[in-house]
């Protein structure tokens, strides 16, 4: 996911999108104890998208209370 991307992406988006995220990654460390993971990157990568979407809805979050 691009950062493009998340700017483009509304408020309720974000949310749902962190949640989602936030399980896959759950998934691949259950994933991990069971079996064996294909591709070990997704960690990093399921990681960078959450801290990319947490760090847009709180820039948003500033702005807003900055407006008010």
């Amino acid at each position: 996911m691009k950062a493009a991307e998340v700017h483009r992406m509304k408020d309720e988006e974000i949310t749902i999108e962190i949640d989602r995220l936030q399980r896959k990654l759950f998934d691949l460390r259950c994933a991990v104890v069971t079996e064996k993971i294909e591709d070990p990157s997704l960690f990093g990568k399921v990681r960078r998208d959450i801290a990319r979407l947490k760090t847009e809805r709180r820039a948003r979050q500033i702005k807003k209370t900055a407006k008010a």
